[in-house]
């Protein structure tokens, strides 16, 4: 086998990147040149068998016997002229990088801290994805045709002319040196298993030649969860509360070099666009990792994860955002994870953001970058009028409008984002073109933010009624429409006015409705969600007493988060089974008992929403509670004037009412509550409509009789009069 000498070629007028990496493959191919000229050198004769790599004559087996001959001077000298060359090439890339060139071999040593062999080893790593004459090459030295990647101990002779610098340079291929802890070069084994380390073939990551190549891209195994920016926007673009942008800017400025700052906040909190917005005026771009669908993929290690993560971000010197972090901080199931991205995260010079639900303290487990976390808090009413404002432009509601939205729903920044889009949507389906949202597509916007989980621990109740279907007496009805008046203006209380530095706790409407069954508490909560806008929810009591000591606090602290995030009425019917009075200790379940009650006082301080709690009895409700209620109404049993009233309302315009129907006669004889009058006007309208009739007297007066029935009451002649006969005869 012979070879041809290697022909250079002509200079090009190249970009300064280009032209280094030309100029660094030049002196490869050179310095391959000399190490041929040395095989051959070696090998003599043998050199040109033609049948060489493929097997091993004895005259080839009595040479690796031998001690490694001498090289001739000229051969020593060329070697020495080639290092020369290599040192040449160093200060040229130096001048070229201080001249404001990249030169990516040398920000890839200064950032992994790779010495001038290791950056040689890329180098020669690289080759072949430039030229694969290279390939050829790496067979012709290896003796094998199959050989056509460099192994480690071609990496050490070619580049470590001294025999005892090989030992010391063999090191360089341990796991924790940079090549390998860094994943710049993997080692791949020659298909034999525990190949010597001399005999592993050198692999470039595909990540790194890229980088190499100045032509930067993902890394391919962390594309599918991961994105990279660079923000524009600073904080000042951003609605925050007073002094929070000045906190984060200090804690950027305070750790340079090591920061993992943990931003706390729900969905919708700004966690991400804090995160941009401090890479934006720091100057640094952004990778983001979806570390949730990232971990359930399953497709990498930990270890190499955590290490790509580093890798990508020191590659593109950015900041990095760890989005959903709550997955592997909180579950010890992944507690190989938490370790292998926290100890990544130690290491990295830059910031680290993680977006996080719930509450974390780093504990000592990192040892050299500082730990901050800071609660991103829900945007207050002024913030989320504004945040409203900006987002429906020029079809934002009149202002008295947008106060109520505001003040109505608790919704986070991105959760006003999401319904404002929602709202335009809905315009366009309704109208076809760009007529601005309505009230009405608006609440179902906001309605459509709210978390689901809810439905799964209480009962949703359409909210069909509306003011004119309920008969209270007027001062009831006045109470009412001043808790939805609380609701709407607590933005200009609460914080114009400055009540909201008074109160720790109970900024929400608590509301007590007492009074006896059909007297219309349960309508009266319908009403109240519907002019709010809300959705009301009815919580089952049943459900939430546990006989285990500590579920039911449990159970209900479930109810008041998800009622947070639905952004919902919260409706407790016959709520003095579980708000009842206090009793005197006398065992450990009466003390368990208090224990519950005094946890539900302060949930229902904590609780920023409306609360409805309906009662038979008002007097079975501890008074601790009803001095903290807001707002108590008695629903009395309706007088024969409001008996009228709501005979009235019951029967709809379009049912057939036969003129024989004495309203008056009903309404002054029979003493019942509206729920009551409801369900026989519902039972008189099915035997009309099985008569095949309009609904008549004696339709009712039957129905009468059946309500009379269910509630245990007899028909007499003082109640029926002349109806008596009728109502006995059915």
């Amino acid at each position: 086998m012979t070879s041809a000498p290697l022909r250079e070629p002509a200079p090009l007028a190249l970009p300064a990147p280009a032209a280094a990496l030309a100029d660094a493959l030049a002196w490869m191919r050179r310095l391959l040149a000399w190490q041929v000229a040395v095989t051959r050198q070696t090998f003599g004769a043998l050199a040109d068998d033609e049948y060489r790599g493929l097997y091993i004559p004895d005259a080839e087996a009595e040479l690796l016997c031998a001690p490694d001959p001498a090289l001739p001077p000229a051969l020593v000298e060329r070697r020495a002229d080639l290092a020369a060359e290599r040192v040449a090439l160093e200060a040229a890339w130096a001048a070229a990088e201080e001249a404001g060139h990249d030169i990516p071999l040398r920000r890839l040593a200064r950032l992994f801290g790779l010495g001038p062999f290791e950056a040689d080893v890329l180098l020669l790593g690289l080759a072949p994805e430039l030229d694969l004459r290279f390939e050829r090459l790496y067979a012709y030295i290896q003796d094998d045709v199959t050989r056509k990647r460099p192994a480690v101990d071609l990496a050490l002779r070619l580049l470590v002319p001294d025999p005892s610098g090989r030992l010391r340079a063999r090191a360089t291929f341990d796991a924790d040196a940079p090549l390998l802890r860094h994943r710049l070069v993997e080692l791949v084994e020659d298909g034999q298993r525990h190949t010597p380390r001399l005999a592993r073939f050198i692999k470039l990551d595909e990540r790194v030649t890229a980088e190499l190549l100045g032509q930067p891209a993902m890394d391919p195994q962390l594309a599918p969860f991961a994105t990279a920016e660079r923000p524009a926007h600073g904080l000042g673009a951003l609605v925050l509360t007073a002094g929070l942008a000045d906190r984060l800017r200090q804690a950027w400025a305070a750790h340079p070099q090591g920061l993992v700052l943990a931003l706390q906040g729900g969905y919708g909190s700004g966690r991400r666009a804090v995160a941009a917005a401090l890479c934006a005026e720091a100057g640094v771009p952004l990778v983001t990792i979806d570390l949730p669908r990232l971990v359930a993929a399953e497709t990498l290690a930990p270890a190499e994860a955590a290490c790509r993560i580093a890798r990508e971000a020191a590659l593109r010197g950015a900041a990095l955002l760890l989005i959903g972090a709550d997955v592997v901080l909180h579950d010890e199931a992944k507690g190989h994870w938490r370790a292998a991205l926290l100890g990544a995260l130690d290491g990295l010079e830059g910031t680290c953001f993680l977006a996080i639900e719930r509450p974390w303290e780093a504990r000592g487990l990192l040892r050299r970058a500082a730990f901050l976390r800071t609660e991103l808090p829900a945007p207050g009413f002024g913030e989320r009028e504004t945040i409203w404002r900006e987002r429906l432009g020029g079809a934002a509601p009149a202002p008295a409008d947008l106060q109520a939205l505001a003040s109505t729903f608790r919704l986070s920044g991105g959760q006003i984002r999401d319904a404002a889009a929602m709202a335009r949507s809905l315009a366009r389906w309704r109208s076809g073109n760009g007529a601005p949202p309505t009230r009405e597509e608006l609440l179902a916007a906001c309605r459509a933010q709210s978390s689901g989980r809810l439905n799964t621990l209480a009962s949703k109740v359409a909210t069909s009624y509306r003011w004119d279907d309920i008969v209270l007496p007027a001062d009831q009805v006045a109470l009412l429409r001043e808790i939805c008046m609380q609701v709407k203006h607590r933005r200009t209380v609460l914080e114009r006015w400055g009540f909201d530095r008074r109160l720790a706790m109970g900024k929400g409407v608590n509301v007590l409705f007492a009074g006896p069954s059909g007297t219309g508490k349960t309508m009266a909560a319908e009403i109240i969600a519907a002019d709010l806008g809300l959705e009301l929810y009815k919580v089952d009591l049943a459900s939430m007493v546990s006989k285990y000591i500590g579920e039911t606090e449990k159970n209900l602290d479930k109810v008041f988060t998800a009622a947070r995030e639905a952004n919902a009425l919260l409706f407790f019917d016959e709520a003095d089974a579980i708000f009842g009075k206090r009793s005197e200790v006398k065992d450990a379940h009466d003390r368990y008992a208090n224990i519950e009650v005094g946890y539900l006082l302060q949930k229902m301080e904590e609780y920023d929403g409306v609360v409805i709690l309906a009662t038979n009895l008002r007097k079975n409700l501890d008074d601790a509670f009803v001095r903290r209620l807001h707002v108590a109404i008695d629903f009395p049993f309706p007088e024969e004037p409001d008996r009228l009233r709501i005979w009235r309302k019951v029967f709809p315009s379009e049912a057939p009412l036969a003129d024989d129907v004495d309203l008056a006669f009903l309404a002054r004889q029979f003493k019942l509550a509206g729920g009551n009058i409801r369900n026989i006007a519902l039972l008189a309208a099915y035997l009309a409509a099985e008569d095949g009739t309009t609904i008549g007297m004696a339709h009712v007066i039957r129905a009468v009789k059946r309500e009379y029935q269910k509630l245990g009451k007899l028909v007499t002649e003082a109640e029926f009069g002349p109806f008596t006969a009728l109502a006995r005869a059915v």
